[in-house]
């Protein structure tokens, strides 16, 4: 009997997979599957014999979103599904969350019909303090930057990143930058089938010097595995209820996610909050595999029980 075929979809940027993949394609071999690689949008792949298709370095959809969502539909099996990343590709999805109850990071967003002008837009930023600006649809913190608001010439850059994005169609968040990122960082957890499967943490990327979007200043992510904090599984066990929850009134049906990334900030001492939900990712945020061989092993588990279980 043959083995399955598994295909791990990817961009042009990472023919190979990136660094927190790369070791995949070995350990689904070792559990009898047949891993292939393969750039989503190369019109050369004849994705009918892809297999089962698992989304993983898929880094450049936001630059075809329609796109990449129509290629995701055309595929006979893909994990998560179309519908799932559909859902969780414009973090207008944050707003769901909210009404349902869940601590975001409160937002302004600036939409391209509003035709906002420069002092509209300038309006809309915080009178204090630093703020980020970045498109509802991005991928990797790409378009991402941060500024004071107290500071002339990083409030003009904020407009004018605000401004390059809306006039290419794409709404635009403004947030307050949380400064218990500075000093605690941000803390991922992952879940694959439904079921907690490591937390990691992560350091601040966005230092204060980065002041612009096309800026090459955003620091390289460090992360470090963490133990398990069951203040932490208590939080990511309310947010998991809840997206499934928006996905159940976005789809109309349930469905197991293959793997699912939750990212939250700790409240500060001053904050109302015990936490706030940064995003969620369903589509290609690392899984920070490489943190641990454990957690790669428990990811190819997962996958080997999606592709055997049919």
């Amino acid at each position: 009997m043959a083995a399955p075929i598994v295909t791990l979809a990817t961009a042009e940027e990472f023919p190979h997979l990136d660094s927190d993949d790369q070791n995949l394609p070995d350990v689904l071999r070792e559990r009898g599957m047949e891993p292939r690689i393969a750039v989503w949008n190369d019109p050369s792949v004849n994705w009918a014999e892809a297999g089962t298709v698992i989304v993983r370095s898929t880094r450049d959809y936001a630059r075809d979103p329609k796109g990449f969502i129509g290629w995701a539909k055309s595929l006979p099996r893909v994990f998560n599904s179309p519908w799932a990343m559909e859902w969780n590709l414009d973090k207008h999805y944050l707003k769901g969350l909210q009404e349902v109850g869940l601590p975001t990071i409160p937002t302004t967003w600036l939409e391209p019909e509003q035709k906002l002008s420069k002092q509209q837009i300038h309006s809309r930023f915080p009178a204090w303090g630093d703020f980020v600006v970045k498109p509802a649809v991005s991928s990797g913190g790409r378009g991402t930057g941060r500024y004071t608001a107290t500071d002339a010439k990083s409030r003009a850059e904020a407009i004018l990143h605000a401004q390059y994005e809306l006039e290419r169609g794409r709404t635009v968040m403004v947030q307050r930058y949380l400064s218990e990122i500075d000093h605690s960082g941000e803390t991922s957890l992952i879940y694959f089938n439904g079921l907690a499967s490591h937390q990691v943490e992560k350091a601040a990327m966005l230092h204060p010097r980065y002041r612009s979007a096309m800026d090459s200043s955003i620091a390289d992510e460090v992360v470090h595995a963490a133990a398990p904090s069951e203040k932490y599984w208590h939080w990511g066990e309310r947010i998991r209820q809840a997206l499934h929850s928006e996905l159940r009134k976005f789809a109309g049906h349930d469905e197991l996610l293959l793997f699912n990334r939750v990212d939250v900030v700790q409240g500060g001492p001053d904050s109302p909050e015990d936490f706030y939900v940064m995003e969620i990712s369903l589509i290609d945020g690392s899984l920070y595999l490489g943190s641990s061989d454990e957690h790669l092993d428990r990811f190819a588990n997962a996958i080997q029980v999606r592709v055997f279980d049919r």
